[in-house]
């Protein structure tokens, strides 16, 4: 519980309006501390389900668990919600809290630097503002990855990343080349491939994919939610366990009953699912079920047997005008390409400035990869808390869950601060250097490792993610080691 003090005049900045923003402001105003601004890069809020409008769009996490503990919805239309529904729903919340009124749009910081017991911070316009604490909810996945193909600028149809979808481009009747196999691009087919004239997805690594029902909600189950929350309740709480047990739980035990149930699940699906044996096995990925992140789906392989998909293996060797140039010397030719090659997951707050004690800059602490302890903290940066820092679980959980318990941590350490405890804090080098090696150890050990090339690794190699098991995450986000931290 949140102690008043004198100190209640403290200001937050907020940076980024999205999932882990908008739960940062909410509970700043129920701890009834009202001073905090939520600076946005862009013009409307919702982070990823703003910038990711591709057809198909929807997550994998089932909807009545992937909204926040204190909002339960009643109106999701469909058991795994769709993207728009998603970025409505984050909209509702913020305005029925009162927060979107905080938010300030088209202002994307630029640098932050710690003076004299302040960060200071500069917006790409010019404005500056100050404040005592910085809550970084920038999100993992929001800078979108080019691949670096020969001749990408010379195509002369239409050519886009997924994340920056080009709505204006007309699609039927059209021939669209997909470069990627993760979810979006599994959603991009099974969205398209009935659609366009001709769909092309061209696959370097084949993913393996579980099979979901997205059943729709009936209005008689809606009405129900409405009437009745604990249904709701009951749901997330079943669901969410399931999740914990059958996965979260078991991925640092890479020949677990649990993960070889998976393993023989998604093989399964594509045995029983695809028709042609050649195309079957192109299909079939040659490392572990778990090691990439898994790839959920009703319709993929429905999708890429239509008579209008076809699904391409050989290596790209260069773009050009008309189309693709495969290494065995075949031009696909295309009117749309969609680049559905990720984000660069490493990135976090940068490329802004940030400037810690002493002058240290996190650009040059971070040279060699980022990193936080129990992803929330960085040494010599004081007052400076992550929501879904490095190393947290962003595969192995609903990122709004672990963001809720994330804050509720940081909320203890913020309260230091304001009981007089401290003027700032952070995590102190030997404790996050232990944690750190704690966690290159662990990770060696979970499924991620298991032999496979993935955005979970980083440049040694190593994944970078919870390696834990989520019960584990859980406990350690109820109460902070405050050994662990510089209090000064």
């Amino acid at each position: 519980m949140t102690t008043a003090s004198a100190s209640d005049d403290v200001r937050f900045i907020i940076m980024g309006a999205g999932m882990s923003g908008i739960l940062s402001a909410i509970k700043l105003q129920e701890a009834g501390l009202n001073d905090y601004v939520i600076y946005e890069k862009a013009d409307r809020l919702g982070g990823t389900w703003r910038e990711n409008e591709y057809p198909g769009i929807a997550c994998d996490v089932p909807s009545h668990m992937y909204c926040y503990t204190f909002a339960s919805n009643p109106e999701w239309n469909y058991r795994h919600p769709p993207g728009a529904e998603i970025q409505a729903y984050f909209e509702d919340v913020a305005h029925r809290y009162g927060v979107d009124s905080r938010i300030q749009f088209r202002k994307e910081i630029t640098r932050c630097e710690f003076v004299d017991g302040r960060w200071k911070i500069e917006m790409s316009d010019g404005s500056t503002d100050e404040g005592d604490f910085v809550i970084a909810a920038t999100g993992v996945l929001h800078h979108p990855a080019t691949p670096e193909i020969e001749g990408l600028d010379s195509f002369a149809g239409a050519c886009f990343h997924s994340a920056r979808w080009n709505h204006e481009v007309p699609l039927e009747g059209k021939r669209v080349g997909v470069i990627g196999t993760g979810s979006t691009a599994t959603q991009i087919t099974g969205a398209l491939a009935d659609k366009v004239a001709k769909l092309s997805l061209f696959q370097r690594t084949p993913q393996w994919i579980v099979p979901i029902e997205n059943p729709a909600y009936t209005e008689e189950e809606k009405a129900e939610f409405r009437k009745n929350p604990d249904a709701i309740k009951q749901i997330r709480d079943d669901v969410t366990r399931t999740f914990i047990d059958g996965f979260a739980n078991i991925l640092h035990e890479v020949d677990s009953p649990g993960l070889l149930a998976v393993q023989a699940l998604c093989q399964q699906n594509l045995d029983d699912n695809v028709k042609d044996p050649v195309l079957r096995e192109k299909l079939r990925p040659d490392y572990r079920a778990g090691c990439k992140r898994l790839v959920m789906s009703e319709n993929f392989y429905d999708a890429i047997q239509h008579p209008n998909a076809e699904l391409v293996t050989d290596g790209i060797e260069r773009i050009e005008e008309s189309g693709v140039r495969t290494v065995d010397g075949r031009l696909h030719e295309l009117d749309v390409l969609v680049l559905a090659t990720g984000f660069q997951p490493d990135r976090f707050m940068r490329p802004m400035e940030i400037v810690g004690r002493e002058g240290k800059r996190l650009a040059d602490v971070w040279e060699k990869g980022p990193f936080a302890y129990k992803a929330i903290s960085i040494p010599d940066v004081p007052n400076f808390f992550m929501l879904n820092g490095p190393y947290g679980p962003v595969g192995n959980f609903s990122l709004i869950d672990v963001a809720e318990m994330q804050f509720s941590y940081i909320m203890q350490l913020i309260d230091q601060v304001r009981s007089g405890s401290c003027k700032e804090l952070c995590a102190s080098q030997s404790a996050t250097e232990r944690f750190d090696a704690e966690r290159i150890e662990a990770a060696k050990k979970t499924i991620w490792a298991s032999g496979c090339r993935s955005w979970y690794l980083d440049a040694d190699g190593i994944p970078a993610a919870w390696p834990w098991t989520f019960d584990r995450f859980t406990k350690e986000m109820e109460k902070p080691n405050l050994e662990d931290y510089d209090m000064s």
